[in-house]
């Protein structure tokens, strides 16, 4: 008999090491990855204008069934795993993580100071709901409900201080066997890659690994600290679940 293939749901905010992470699972032979599939949908609902949005709607099933449909659906070339990057905050329509009973779930976080540095230096603004803390805490209890088990979620500077070992503890926390491949990754672009990469992913595009921590606080203006004081209490809302390595 053919075992399912399993569906890992990672929702994340942004700027936040997700696609080094969409990277390192798509290292494994075993594993089809897909990035941000909601991202056309949520700009085409919203009219938000980010960057590159008029080509990122054109090139995207902008459909929320559809796409969510898809995402149920076949696992791309037959693949035994199928890592999902989603986005919490772009979920704005009828479409939500409930959608997803049969994925494996977990969180993706980072001190939202780090987050707001990352995010205001590819764009003039930013506000609490662009990163996502809230819809993730939502979700993160919605997930606890239905599985009634304890969310899976990772800090993303711990990943970074010992990839290994988290990456093992999460491999471990999903039930998917661990591959010494997803330390580290050939540079350059994916197909796999929304559009938006040649805007968003300039640093991941150079890198071959898990890059080391920053051992620098960021410098914000009042008006930035503001939006990462609103995340703060979400923030470590999610940080109190996060995975302890094996």
């Amino acid at each position: 008999m053919t075992s399912q293939p399993v569906r890992i749901a990672m929702w994340s905010g942004p700027r936040n090491i997700s696609t080094a992470m969409m990277r390192s699972f798509g290292s494994r032979s075993d594993c089809a990855v897909t990035d941000e599939p909601f991202y056309g949908a949520f700009l085409k609902k919203t009219g938000f204008q980010q960057p590159m949005a008029d080509q990122i709607i054109a090139s995207m099933d902008c459909d929320w069934t559809s796409v969510k449909n898809a995402m149920r659906g076949p696992v791309p070339e037959g693949r035994a795993l199928w890592y999902q990057k989603h986005m919490p905050h772009h979920m704005v329509d009828d479409v939500s993580i409930a959608d997803f009973p049969d994925h494996r779930h977990a969180f993706l976080i980072r001190n939202p100071e780090d987050v707001v540095a990352s995010y205001a230096a590819k764009r003039v603004e930013v506000t609490a709901d662009d990163l996502g803390y809230e819809r993730q805490v939502e979700y993160l209890d919605q997930v606890a409900q239905l599985t009634g088990t304890a969310p899976i979620v990772m800090d993303s500077a711990e990943i970074l201080q010992n990839p290994e070992a988290h990456l093992q503890s999460l491999c471990t926390a999903l039930d998917i066997s661990w591959d010494p491949a997803m330390l580290s990754w050939k540079p350059g672009p994916r197909d796999t890659d929304g559009i938006w990469a040649s805007h968003w992913y300039n640093r991941v595009l150079d890198t071959t690994s898990f890059a080391p921590p920053s051992d620098r606080s960021p410098t914000l203006t009042h008006a930035q600290q503001q939006v990462a004081d609103q995340c703060r209490k979400f923030y470590n809302q999610l940080l109190a679940f996060r995975l302890k390595i094996l």
